[in-house]
Order: structure tokens, then C-alpha cells, then sequence
């Protein structure tokens, strides 16, 4: 039996993927920093008659996620799959930004990530084998407003997977990127602005695990969402910016 590892698995994507993997075989290991909460998906994972374990971490503490991914190999072995799904965001203008919270996103959106991968790296180049996954977002693909710092964190866990994902293919370490667009979650729902072809999260778990065991370089999704940033991501930037400049315009505009 396999194992899997995700971080950010109390909620949303990564709660919806380990439920996908364990119906399909996995033991799923679920990080996040709400025991409560994993403990609760653990027990209806187990009373299915799934193989899973809670595992308390807060993906900005390097150390804590070393002590997860430790505590994992020690109960189940070696980890065949490592998930970098934790992350969150603040949607407001940057003349409002406050550099306290844009180092947090960053810390864990991006180095949470760093931090998983350097717990789960010498495992996985001793034995030549494993897949490293990290979560990043459709809206990496071009800086976004109102996003800033969200795009600016996914864009750069896009560029870091890209780099290992051609670094450690000869090492027999497949690394794949995961780029959702709206999909319902805690962290969508905070966020006011139009959702367009927002998909569930049970639904983005079929597509990732979908795209993840046929060992996909990048899982884009939902598909109309992925072409159009496909296509803005074309744009020169006067044609970028006065495009989305409009809307901009519209969402940063008082309310009347």
C-alpha cells in the first residue's frame, strides 16, 4: 500500500484529496495545524475502513514539518507521495497591504512548500523514488490584482517545481504542479470577487488524483478557467494591462 502525505488536509482540497486517495487505495497522512479537525476526518476515514493518521504541523515551522514527515516514516515507512497543499490568502489593493501578513503568505504558501520538500528530499533521493506535489494556483500564471502577494507566492512555487521537475527526473522523482482555479473552499469563500466556473472540492480531488497517478507534469483546472489564463498569460503587457486594468478598476472602486 502507498502513502501519501498532505499538508493543509484538514479542509477544502487537501481534506477532499486524502478522502479521493484512500478510496483508491492510499494511506493518507493529513498535516494541518487544527487537531480537532483532523482527528474528525481521520476517524470517518478509518470507520470506512481507510488507512489514515492525523498529524498536527504548522507548514511555516520547518522543524514541525520535519517532526511530521518523521512521524509518518516511522509509523507507515517511506513516502511515496508528498503533498504541498497548505496555503492561504488576504484579497485587498496593495496600497492597503501590510507587510506582517504578506511574510506570513509567503511563508507558508511558499516556503511552507520548501519546507516539506527538504524533509522529504533525502528519502526520496536515497531510494530513487517519489512524487512531490505542491498546490499553487491558476493565479501564479500572471500577477492578479487584489492578489498580489497570493500570485506572487504561487508564481514562485511554479518556478521552484518547474526547476525540480527537470533536476530530479534522472533521480526517479516525478514533480508535478497542481494549479486550481476557483474551486469552493473556506479560503474561496472569504474572497468576494466572482468565481467564475467555481468547481467542489470532491471535484477538484478526482481531477488531481486523476492527474497525479498518471504522473502529470501540471494539473490545470477547471479547464475554461485554465485556457482563458493560458491566453491572458499571452498578453503583452500593455494589452495586459489595459484589459485587466478595467476590471481592476471596477473591483478597487468605492462602493457608491
Amino acid at each position: 500500500m502507498q502513502t501519501a502525505l498532505i499538508t493543509g488536509a484538514s479542509t477544502g482540497i487537501g481534506l477532499a484529496l486524502a478522502r479521493e486517495l484512500a478510496r483508491r487505495g492510499w494511506r493518507v497522512a493529513l498535516a494541518a495545524r487544527r487537531t480537532d479537525l483532523l482527528d474528525e476526518a481521520v476517524a470517518q476515514l478509518t470507520a470506512a475502513g481507510h488507512t489514515a493518521m492525523a498529524v498536527t504541523c504548522d507548514v511555516a515551522n520547518a522543524e514541525a514539518v520535519r517532526a511530521a514527515v518523521a512521524q509518518v516514516e516511522a509509523a507507515w515507512g517511506p513516502i511515496d507521495m508528498a503533498v504541498a497543499n497548505a496555503g492561504l490568502g488576504d484579497p485587498k489593493p496593495v496600497t492597503e497591504m501590510r507587510l506582517a501578513d504578506a511574510e506570513y503568505i509567503l511563508r507558508v504558501n511558499f516556503l511552507g512548500m520548501l519546507h516539506l520538500f527538504d524533509a522529504v528530499r533525502p528519502s526520496m533521493l536515497a531510494r530513487k523514488s517519489g512524487q512531490f506535489v505542491g498546490v499553487a494556483s491558476l493565479a501564479g500564471l500572471r500577477g492578479l490584482p487584489m492578489s498580489a502577494i497570493y500570485s506572487a507566492s504561487k508564481a514562485a512555487m511554479q518556478a521552484f517545481l518547474e526547476a525540480a521537475r527537470v533536476e530530479l527526473k534522472p533521480h526517479g522523482i516525478t514533480v508535478t504542479t497542481v494549479n486550481p482555479g476557483f474551486v469552493k473552499t473556506p479560503l474561496t469563500d472569504r474572497n468576494t470577487v466572482s468565481k467564475p466556473f467555481m468547481i467542489s472540492a470532491e471535484r477538484a480531488a478526482v481531477i488531481v488524483a486523476d492527474g497525479l497517478l498518471r504522473g502529470a507534469r501540471e494539473v490545470n483546472f477547471p479547464e475554461p478557467t485554465a485556457t482563458a489564463m493560458r491566453l491572458v498569460r499571452l498578453l503583452p503587457n500593455w494589452a495586459y494591462d489595459l484589459v485587466v486594468g478595467i476590471g481592476a478598476r471596477q473591483l478597487m472602486a468605492p462602493d457608491k
